[in-house]
C-alpha cells in the first residue's frame, strides 16, 4: 500500500499519526522523570545518597505515578476498544523504556551488566503493561 492511498484510506489520518506521536512522547516522558528524578538520589560518582531500596521504592513509586497520570491522559481521546488500546499502549510504552535504558546500559552509564539491569531494572517496567491494560479493562466495563 503506497502513503498516498493509505492517508485518503484512513490508515495514515492525522487522527493516527497523532495518536502514535502522543503514544511514544508519553513512553519518553514515562522514562525521562524517573530518569531525571533519580539524580537526585545519587552522587556524580554514582553512589547512593540514600539506601539503595529506598532509593529503588522511589522510582518504583514515581514511575507508577508518571504511568498512571500519562495513560488517564491518553485514554480521554479514546472512544473505544479500551483494551487494545491499553495492550498497544502498554506495549509501546514497556519496549521504549527498555530500549533507552539498554543502549544506557550498553553505552556503560548504568555500571552494571545487561542481565543484572534486567534483574535489577528492567523487569519493574512489566508493570507498565499491567496499568495500561488494567485502566483499558475498567473503562470497558463502564461501556
Amino acid at each position: 500500500m503506497n502513503i498516498q492511498r493509505a492517508i485518503h484510506s484512513g490508515v495514515l489520518d492525522g487522527d493516527s499519526m497523532n495518536k502514535y506521536l502522543k503514544i511514544v512522547l508519553f513512553g519518553f516522558i514515562l522514562w525521562l522523570v524517573p530518569f531525571i528524578a533519580g539524580f537526585f538520589f545519587i552522587d556524580a560518582k554514582g553512589n547512593f545518597l540514600i539506601p539503595e531500596t529506598f532509593f529503588k521504592s522511589i522510582m518504583i513509586v514515581v514511575g507508577s505515578l508518571v504511568s498512571v497520570i500519562l495513560a488517564v491522559r491518553y485514554f480521554k481521546d479514546i472512544k473505544s476498544d479500551f483494551v487494545i488500546e491499553g495492550v498497544l499502549l502498554g506495549v509501546i510504552w514497556l519496549t521504549i523504556n527498555l530500549a533507552l535504558d539498554i543502549v544506557l546500559v550498553s553505552a556503560g552509564f548504568f555500571h552494571m551488566r545487561l542481565t543484572q539491569y534486567l534483574t535489577d531494572i528492567g523487569l519493574r517496567y512489566l508493570s507498565i503493561p499491567i496499568y495500561t491494560l488494567g485502566l483499558g479493562y475498567a473503562l470497558k466495563q463502564k461501556t
